[in-house]
């Protein structure tokens, strides 16, 4: 027999969830099974969709062996501390990313990511217990590998839901990077249009308004400073999908200089032999907190930012100088 108490980050979630999370390595017929026969919740059996609170008290009817065997465990290898802080509170960390780094796992890298790197501050500095039964830190918003910048960590499960929920309804946390591009815009941009995703080659499609197939997205682009045949952007992401800032540009003919994917092969090229640069130059550098919804209104009017990194910086320079 287990037993143990819901803390505050279990607490307001359906006991299969939880579940879930406890018993990762269990197939679901198990969880929904040990659910009929083998939990009481309170002293009393209870149906999979009933919310835990905190303090409630749960008993498992398994085995010790059962418990090690269902649980995924994890792992909280030593990880060199790459990232630098922007922010923090109680609920919140807010991290620069640097270049080359995953933010989370993917099937060939699962150890050195930004989120092992975060966690693994979090729990030296004693903000986590990694004893935790079913919640984990994790970042509410993602950076490709080489793009840098901001990524905002939940330090608790209320706190990470509700920054999820306030980066989908789009009016709470506005998001803005810099980046420099190929061409000279001429002034500032609103780009519209609908963005399909071809997962066998990770790859955005950019399609207009019109079409009924893909996701709507928005992406507002402020000139700063221009050079022949270049412009240094802030571009604000109004909707946020995968690769949306690179493939809108590159659509609207302002490929992100050394962008491979999306990018322009011979001006690529060009860049990459006067400045070593082989991937896109494209750094989250700004957050702005606004009309935060409860328990976040000390936020409001916040604004966090990241230095441009030392190589976008010398390039920035190099390009723009005497402009």
């Amino acid at each position: 027999m287990i037993k143990f108490l819901i803390s505050e980050n279990d607490a307001n979630q359906r006991l299969d969830k939880f579940l879930k999370k406890y018993f990762k390595n269990a197939p679901l017929s198990h969880i929904y099974k040990l659910i009929r026969k083998d939990v009481k919740l309170n002293g009393k059996r209870e149906k999979p969709e009933t919310v835990l609170y905190f303090g409630d008290e749960l008993i498992l009817y398994i085995s010790e062996e059962d418990e090690k065997a269902f649980r995924l465990k994890k792992e909280h290898s030593k990880q060199k501390k790459q990232f630098s802080i922007a922010y923090e509170d109680n609920n919140l960390i807010i991290v620069s990313k640097p270049f080359g780094l995953l933010t989370h796992g993917d099937s060939f890298e699962k150890k050195k990511t930004l989120a092992n790197q975060v966690m693994g501050y979090l729990i030296e500095s004693g903000e986590y217990n990694p004893s935790e039964k079913s919640f984990t830190p994790a970042p509410a918003n993602r950076l490709d590998r080489n793009t840098t910048g901001l990524v905002i960590f939940g330090k608790t499960s209320a706190a990470l839901k509700n920054v999820n929920l306030m980066l989908k309804e789009r009016n709470h946390i506005r998001k803005y990077y810099s980046t420099i591009v190929f061409g000279e815009i001429k002034k500032d941009l609103v780009l519209k249009g609908r963005l399909e995703k071809d997962e066998t080659q990770n790859k955005a499609k950019i399609l207009s308004e019109e079409e009924s197939s893909g996701k709507e997205i928005e992406t507002v682009v402020r000139v700063i400073e221009k050079a022949k045949d270049f412009t240094f952007v802030e571009v604000e992401l109004i909707t946020g999908r995968t690769h949306q800032i690179r493939a809108h540009l590159a659509h609207a003919g302002f490929p992100i200089i050394g962008d491979i994917k999306y990018g322009n092969k011979k001006l690529n090229f060009e860049i990459s032999k006067k400045y070593g640069l082989t991937t896109q130059i494209l750094h989250a550098e700004k957050l702005y907190f606004d009309e935060m919804l409860p328990h976040f209104e000390y936020m409001s009017g916040v604004t966090v930012k990241a230095e441009l990194p030392k190589e976008f910086l010398e390039i920035k320079q190099a390009i723009f100088a005497n402009q």
